[in-house]
C-alpha cells in the first residue's frame, strides 16, 4: 500500500541531529481553524498551510542542558518539558538548533489534525488524556511522552495540558477574524506572544481546546510554560 508520503517523497518522521528532536510531517493542505470565541474567529473555518515538521513532542530539560550547559532540573526529571523559558530563550534555542518556532496556525494544525476536533483526541473532554491540575497529583509537569492516548492526530504528544506552549506569533486579537477572510499575514508587532495548549495548573476545560489562544509577554519565565520546535 502506497502511503501519502511515498508520493511526496519525503521523510513521515525526521530526527534533528543538533538536539535529537523528533519531528513530524505536517502534509500541506487545509484544516479547520477557529473556534466559537471572538478572537478564536467566532467559528471554525477552513486554513491551508503548506507542509511542515512539527516536534512530536516539547523540548526537555535533558535537551535544553545540550544547549545551556548550566541549565539545572530536578533530577529523574530530563524527560520533562524546559520550563522558566521566556520566549527569546525559546528563539535562541530554535536558532542554535537549527530549528524555530511554530506558528500558531502551525501549532493549531499539529494540535487538532484537519476536522476541527476540540481536543487532540476528539471532541470530548477526557482529564485523562493529558496532564491537568485535577490528575497531577503531587507533581506539577510529567515526562513528555506520558498520555499517550491524548496524542493528535499527527502524533504530536501534549498539545493539551503539561505545559503552555510559545508559538512564534505576535498574539493580536482579531488575527483569525483576518484569517478567516483569507489574509494569512502575521501580525507585525505587539504587547505579547501566542501560547497555546494549557498546562497542569489549569481546571478549566476552555484552556486545554486546541482552538484555544493564550498570551503571555514574551520575557515571562513561568513554571508551567514551555515550547517545542518546528521545521520548514
Amino acid at each position: 500500500m502506497i502511503s501519502c508520503f511515498d508520493l511526496l517523497d519525503v521523510e513521515p518522521i525526521i530526527e534533528n541531529s543538533k538536539d535529537g528532536t523528533l519531528l513530524a510531517l505536517i502534509p500541506e493542505g487545509a484544516f479547520l481553524a477557529g473556534g466559537p470565541e471572538e478572537d478564536e474567529g467566532g467559528r471554525a473555518f477552513k486554513v491551508r498551510l503548506p507542509g511542515y515538521y512539527l516536534a512530536l513532542h516539547p523540548v526537555t530539560n535533558a535537551q535544553y542542558q545540550k544547549f545551556k550547559g548550566d541549565w539545572k532540573f530536578e533530577a529523574g526529571k530530563g524527560d520533562h518539558p524546559a520550563v522558566r523559558v521566556n520566549w527569546e530563550d525559546a528563539q535562541a534555542y530554535c536558532r542554535w538548533a537549527g530549528l524555530r518556532l511554530p506558528t500558531e496556525l502551525e501549532w493549531e494544525k499539529g494540535a487538532r489534525g484537519v476536522d476541527g476536533r476540540k481536543y487532540p483526541w476528539g471532541k470530548e473532554w477526557d482529564p485523562s488524556k493529558c496532564r491537568n491540575y485535577n490528575n497531577r497529583g503531587n507533581e506539577e509537569t510529567s515526562g513528555v511522552w506520558s498520555y499517550a492516548e491524548g496524542v493528535s492526530p499527527w502524533g504530536m504528544y501534549q498539545m493539551s495540558g503539561n505545559v503552555w506552549e510559545w508559538c512564534k506569533d505576535w498574539y493580536e486579537s482579531g488575527a483569525y477574524s483576518r484569517y478567516k477572510q483569507g489574509d494569512l499575514s502575521p501580525p507585525k508587532s505587539g504587547g505579547s506572544r501566542v501560547v497555546r495548549g494549557g498546562s497542569w495548573n489549569f481546571v478549566n476545560t476552555g484552556y486545554f481546546r486546541c482552538a484555544y489562544r493564550y498570551n503571555f509577554e514574551p520575557g515571562y519565565r513561568l513554571d508551567p510554560q514551555g515550547f517545542r520546535c518546528a521545521r520548514t
